[in-house]
């Protein structure tokens, strides 16, 4: 009898215990002081060929946190292929909207440049998604960054399909031109990552498996330089 009654002690106690703990979790969550981070993009954000900790977003936000300010996971709403309409929809999708984030960045473009749509349709598109990031970093343009687009015609995956690589970099110029104005026109930061891209990218250290995506290495550059926009140039509450 003695047996049973100290089973079943011990089960209350455990039940308890579990409660307490479960309990505790959502006070935990509202004293967190993490910042927050959303990526948006396409296959480059979403790091195609790279493990998770290798992508550019959580890339950044590990050095941040080496650096003393402390960000939570970043929310990545990007994926391989996207185009800046796809990317509209996708955010529409994720059900956002009226969320505020404490860094936002956005790298887009290189698809419609690879599916051969105009640099204007690009531009208004592009403008939209700007207005959004905007919003979404709380009105604060200055807590945005625009990455520009990598030039994938000097891939080795670009040489097996014989791409004419002139013609991909003059476009993809004309498409970083207009990022470059947009964002500029806004107030937000702007990274060039393609003439250091162009000249180190593809190097077999530099590349994944499809010979087209970047490796960790690239992106660790990245977010070097997204670090240092953070550090040198955002204030936080």
């Amino acid at each position: 009898m003695k047996i049973i009654i100290k089973i079943f002690l011990s089960i209350v106690l455990f039940a308890g215990y579990s409660c307490i703990t479960m309990k505790s979790t959502p006070s935990q969550n509202q004293n967190d002081t993490s910042k927050t981070y959303l990526a948006l993009g396409d296959s480059y954000t979403i790091g195609e060929g790279v493990e998770e900790k290798d992508r550019y977003p959580n890339q950044t936000v590990e050095m941040l946190k080496s650096s003393g300010m402390t960000f939570s996971e970043p929310l990545i709403i990007a994926k391989t292929g996207w185009t800046t309409d796809e990317l509209v929809k996708a955010i529409a999708d994720a059900k956002i909207g009226g969320k505020t984030y404490d860094l936002v960045t956005l790298l887009i473009g290189v698809n419609n440049q690879y599916r051969g749509r105009p640099v204007e349709n690009f531009k208004a598109e592009f403008a939209d998604l700007l207005e959004k990031a905007i919003a979404f970093a709380d009105g604060n343009p200055r807590h945005v960054v625009v990455l520009s687009i990598p030039d994938w015609g000097m891939t080795p995956f670009a040489s097996a399909k014989e791409v004419d690589k002139e013609k991909v970099a003059g476009e993809i110029d004309q498409y970083n031109a207009a990022k470059k104005q947009i964002t500029g026109e806004k107030e937000v930061h702007y990274i060039d990552i393609t003439e250091e891209y162009r000249a180190t990218g593809s190097l077999p250290e530099m590349l994944v498996a499809d010979k087209l995506h970047p490796s960790g290495m690239v992106y660790q550059k990245w977010a070097k330089k997204i670090h240092g926009v953070v550090v040198e140039s955002m204030e936080f509450q």
